[in-house]
Order: structure tokens, then sequence, then C-alpha cells
């Protein structure tokens, strides 16, 4: 049997107040929690490339996969901690994430350097788009702060897809 006080910890509600209101801090979490999920994804197939890159650029690509997988971890944190400080809740799980999640998983025996490069790349495009996307919830709700962070995360996630493209280009390629 329970006792009352462990009856009333695991029952008590996780809302935060927040003078946005239930109505942004919905609109809120839904994007930011989408986002999360995509950040986590991400880390995992950027970690996951990083441990299985071969070649001749080796040491070059697996630190450079090293760098970027700790900056996108680094931003998991903070995203979940604004969807606590706008009232929200957010991802509880693996499965969790797995449903909500829009970045496609590469769990292959073999990926050559150069696919690992671009679905890379192409997945922080798609992140980029993401945020900007989050971005305008945030300007809909009011949501400063939030806006705030997410334009550093933009421009980070620009420069992994510059990153990305210029290490996957043959040395003697006109740029495009």
């Amino acid at each position: 049997m329970l006792s009352e006080e462990t009856r009333l910890r695991r029952t008590a509600p996780l809302h935060t107040r927040s003078d946005l209101g239930a109505e942004a801090t919905k609109d809120l979490s839904a994007a930011l929690n989408v986002l999360l999920a995509d950040v986590f994804a991400l880390y995992l197939k950027t970690k996951n490339f990083h441990w299985h890159i071969s070649g001749p650029h080796f040491r070059d690509y697996h630190l450079l996969l090293d760098e970027q997988a700790d900056q996108i971890f680094a931003i998991a944190d903070p995203i979940a901690e604004r969807v606590r400080k706008v009232g929200g809740t957010t991802l509880r799980s693996i499965g969790h994430i797995a449903r909500l999640q829009r970045v496609l998983v590469n769990d292959a025996e073999y990926v050559s350097p150069v696919v690992m490069l671009a679905e890379l790349r192409e997945d922080n495009q798609r992140l980029a788009a993401s945020m900007r996307a989050a971005h305008g919830v945030c300007d809909e709700r009011g949501d400063v702060a939030t806006a705030s962070l997410l334009e550093v995360w933009i421009d980070e996630a620009e420069r992994r897809v510059w990153f990305l493209y210029e290490a996957s280009r043959r040395g003697d390629e006109p740029g495009r």
C-alpha cells in the first residue's frame, strides 16, 4: 500500500506556470518535442556514421562527425527545458522519440562515406527547416526566448550543412 505522500508525488501534475497561455503551451510543446525527437535521432545517426566511417579520409570525417554529434547533443537539454519552462511536458522514452522523429534511420551494414555525408547534410538541412517552422510557432505565440535560441541553432545547423557539403566535394570540382 502506498503512503499518502508517495501517492501524491506520483500523481502531482507537472504543470509549470507560464504567462503564454494553454494554447501557446500546447503549440510550443508540440513543435519543440518533434524537434527534440529529431535532434536525438540525428545525434544517434551522426554517431553511428562516426563509428562506422572508413576510407582514405577516415580521420577527418571521424573527427568532423564527432564534433557535429556533440553539437547536436548539446541542444537536446535546452530544448527539453524550454518545453518545461513554457508549461509543457517533454519526451519520456525511446519509443516516444521513435513516434515523433522525422529523421530517417540508416542501420545498413555498410554505408559509403559519400552517402553518409550526403544523408547527414540533408538531415541537417531538414532540421534547420524544422527549426524555422518552430521559430514561426514561437513568433505566433510570443515566445521570444525560444525563438532566440532557435536562431543560434539554425545557424549551427547551417554550418554543419556547409561543412558536410564541402567535405563531400572532390577537390577539383568548381563550387555549385
